[in-house]
C-alpha cells in the first residue's frame, strides 16, 4: 500500500499521522506532502513594487523552511514503524496539490486532517479536506481528532453497488488490528402519496425493512468470510441525522463511507450528507472509492 499523508502544521494533521503509525497496516511507502500556499499581496498605494516583491519573496521563503521543518518532523514519526518514507514539498492550493500528488503517486490512500490553522484557516482546510474526498483518486481518512483505538467501524452503505469497492479495499487488510464491522444503511422515512388508510403501506414497509436487512446481513457475512467480525444493521429516518445518531449512540471509532461518482445521484456523499458526516462526526471518516 502506498500512503500519502498531507500535514500543514495543524493539531489535526499531526492526529493523522499518527494514526497511520498507530493504527493503519505496514505500507510499502509513505509519502509526507506540504503545500506552501503563498498568499497574494494587494500593493498598498504608493507602496514600492520592489520592497513589496522583496516582501513577497521574504514571506515565500519563511514558509518553504517552515514546511521543511514540518515534514522532518512529520517523516520522523512516520519512520517509527512504517515503510520507506519520503517528503514532498510543493507550491499551490492544497487540495489541487493533494489531488495531484495522488494522481502522481498512484496512492492508494490518502490520509489528512479535517482542519486547518487559526479560525479562518480551519474553514479553508475543512473545505480543503471535502474537496479532497469528493475527487481523490483512491480513499481517503479524514482525521478529525486522535485515533486513540481503531476496534470498532461503522460501515453505512446505500445498496449492493456499494459492496464491491469496499470489499476490494478491506481485502487489503489495511488496519494494523483486527477490527469489528457494524454494516448499517439507512431507509429514508418518506410521507407517501398514497391516499388514507391505504392498506399496503404497511406491506411495504415490512417488505423494504426485510429486503435492507437482508442486504446488510449479506455484506456482513461477506466480511466475515475476509475475516472480519460484522453484523447487520438496519436504520431508519433522514440518513445524515440517523447514521450521525447512531454513531452518537455506538461511538464507533472509525465511520466508512463509499463515494459515488459525481454523475450519480447519491444521498450518502456528494451532497448534505457527506458534508454532515464529515464535519459533525465525532470520529474519523474514511471514503471509500
Amino acid at each position: 500500500m502506498r500512503i500519502l499523508v498531507a500535514v500543514d502544521g495543524s493539531e489535526q494533521s499531526l492526529h493523522a499521522a499518527r494514526a497511520v503509525v498507530d493504527h493503519l497496516a505496514h505500507a510499502e511507502q509513505v509519502i509526507a506532502l506540504h503545500a506552501v500556499d503563498v498568499p497574494r499581496l494587494a500593493y498598498p498605494m504608493g507602496g514600492e513594487p520592489a520592497i513589496m516583491e522583496d516582501f513577497s519573496l521574504s514571506i515565500a521563503q519563511s514558509m518553504q523552511e517552515e514546511g521543511e521543518r514540518l515534514l522532518d518532523r512529520i517523516a520522523s514519526l512516520l519512520r517509527t514503524d512504517s515503510g520507506t518514507v519520503s517528503k514532498r514539498l510543493e507550491k499551490g492550493a492544497p487540495a489541487d496539490v493533494i489531488l495531484t500528488a495522488a494522481e502522481k503517486e498512484k496512492a492508494d490512500l490518502i490520509v489528512l486532517g479535517s482542519r486547518g490553522l487559526g479560525t479562518v484557516k480551519e474553514l479553508l482546510w475543512g473545505s480543503v479536506s471535502h474537496r479532497v474526498v469528493t475527487h481523490a483518486p483512491c480513499p481517503t481518512l479524514v482525521v478529525n481528532r486522535p485515533l486513540r483505538s481503531l476496534r470498532r467501524i461503522m460501515l453505512a452503505v446505500q445498496g449492493p453497488e456499494d459492496a464491491a469497492p469496499i470489499k476490494k479495499f478491506l481485502a487489503t487488510k489495511p488496519f494494523r488490528k483486527p477490527v469489528e464491522i457494524m454494516v448499517v444503511t439507512v431507509l429514508p422515512v418518506t410521507q407517501p402519496l398514497l391516499p388514507a388508510g391505504f392498506s399496503k403501506i404497511d406491506a411495504l414497509t415490512e417488505r423494504t425493512v426485510r429486503e435492507g436487512r437482508a442486504f446488510v446481513e449479506g455484506m456482513a457475512s461477506d466480511l466475515s468470510t475476509l475475516g472480519f467480525s460484522a453484523k447487520g444493521y438496519v436504520l431508519m429516518g433522514a440518513p445524515a441525522l440517523a447514521i450521525l445518531q447512531e454513531a452518537e449512540a455506538s461511538n464507533p471509532d472509525l465511520i466508512m463511507l463509499r463515494a459515488r461518482s459525481r454523475p450519480e445521484v447519491s444521498r450518502f456523499l456528494l451532497g448534505s450528507v457527506s458534508h454532515a458526516i464529515l464535519h459533525r462526526a465525532h470520529c474519523p471518516t474514511l471514503i471509500v472509492r
